[in-house]
């Protein structure tokens, strides 16, 4: 007899968590809080909203939930793992306290530079025009975020002086983020190669997964606003097992041994940004929770069982385990509607999803259903994962595929892994 697992959340990534959850042996029925129309057909969707907390634990309880797995950041904001650990349940996912790592940019920038991390200069506003008075004295271009959940919408990266001015008003003035941006972080612009390191932690132990990069800016070339995500690939031919041992060094373990040193262990999946420059890591951001699209790309080249480490993350038992990875690389196209992140029409009918090729697997977040079949609900619709043998493969197989798509208005980036495939320098 397997275990009742429930996935926390309704986009791609819990789709993915969902689908790699139904592979274990050790599964038995997969629940979903609220899951989408995807997860619905095979997995059992519950209605609960992510923030219910209170409906959740009665839930967990009823149907006698062994794990709860939590995906958004909403969810770990409003507390529920607090409450399942308090009612004695097991829960992937960290407490509300060490998820600020997430929740507040300055509570986590505050934290690294207590903790010793390389992570760029930093100033904190909560006054616009203290703000800008400070960027007018400096004379060029910084990165602007958003103190708060901003749902990937609440960095802006400037080009100059002038444009860091505006970057300032439209969080802090036109509050394009709302109550996010009351605090910004105005922080250092740095150079170097992006890349997204998650890792399982459970409270002590960290066990890194396979790096990925996403693609944050809307538009080919890195331009465009950011996204929540465009899409991305696994595995990083510039961040391999070397570099990924020094950022579990340098970066990782002083974060997880200072929130355990805090008082507010960390459970759960911790996603580190991390810019790669000539000399060193520098961290630039953390997650508290798998990253979405790098979930959908990452845990399709996962060969160890999902539950197995889920478990004994949450058990706060990693001692001993590893996590085995397939050779085949991976890339995920995000479809989305036309006007992401900003404003979108929906309901359109999403076509030729019956013609996939049988291994390239699509992991809904903004369809729903209706009797002639799945429709667009939101700004990212679907992401689309293929594997190869190579990065060109991969990369080739998906966008076969993403040709065999449409709806109205369907747009996605066409760059996405072509400096893997184009860069040998790189490698």
């Amino acid at each position: 007899m397997g275990i009742n697992i429930l996935i926390v959340g309704s986009g791609a990534r819990e789709h993915a968590l969902t689908w790699k959850a139904l592979q274990s042996p050790l599964t038995d029925t997969v629940f979903c809080a609220p899951g989408n129309a995807a997860t619905g057909a095979i997995a059992i969707n519950t209605g609960l909203q992510a923030t219910d907390v209170e409906g959740i634990v009665r839930f967990v309880k009823e149907r006698e939930v062994g794990l709860t797995v939590l995906g958004p950041e909403v969810a770990v904001a409003a507390g529920l793992a607090d409450r399942l650990s308090t009612a004695g349940r097991l829960v992937f996912g960290p407490t509300r306290a060490a998820g600020r790592i997430e929740s507040s940019k300055v509570f986590a920038k505050s934290l690294m530079n207590r903790a010793g991390v390389p992570t760029p200069a930093y100033r904190v506003f909560d006054n616009p025009a203290s703000a800008k008075d400070f960027v007018r004295g400096e004379r060029r271009a910084f990165v602007v975020k958003a103190d708060g959940l901003a749902k990937g919408k609440g960095t802006l990266v400037a080009r100059d002086a002038e444009d860091t001015l505006e970057c300032i008003d439209m969080l802090m003035l036109r509050r394009t983020v709302g109550a996010a941006a009351d605090r910004i972080v105005v922080e250092e612009k740095i150079e170097g190669r992006e890349v997204s390191l998650l890792a399982l932690v459970d409270g002590e132990r960290i066990l890194p997964l396979a790096p990925a990069c996403d693609y944050k800016r809307a538009l080919d070339g890195d331009k465009g606003p950011n996204t929540g995500g465009m899409g991305g690939y696994s595995p990083v031919s510039f961040f391999g097992p070397e570099a990924v041992e020094r950022a579990v060094a340098s970066v990782l373990l002083p974060i997880v041994q200072g929130l355990r040193d805090e008082g507010t262990p960390y459970r759960g999946c911790l996603y580190a940004g991390l810019m790669v420059g000539p000399q060193d890591i520098q961290a630039l951001e953390f997650n508290a929770r798998f990253g979405d699209p790098e979930a959908q790309v990452v845990l399709p080249r996962l060969e160890t069982d999902l539950i197995t480490l889920l478990e004994a993350t949450a058990g706060g038992d990693l001692a001993g385990l590893s996590a085995s990875w397939t050779t085949r690389s991976s890339v995920g196209v995000v479809l989305a509607s036309r006007g992401y992140p900003g404003t979108f029409t929906t309901g359109y009918p999403i076509e030729g999803l019956g013609t996939i090729e049988r291994d390239v697997v699509v992991f809904h977040a903004g369809a729903s259903a209706d009797p002639s079949g799945y429709v667009t609900a939101g700004g990212r619709v679907l992401t689309l994962v293929a594997l190869g043998d190579s990065m060109a493969e991969a990369r080739d197989r998906a966008y076969r595929n993403v040709d065999r798509v449409r709806f109205q208005g369907m747009t996605y980036r066409r760059d996405l892994a072509q400096r893997e495939v184009e860069a040998p320098a790189l490698r």
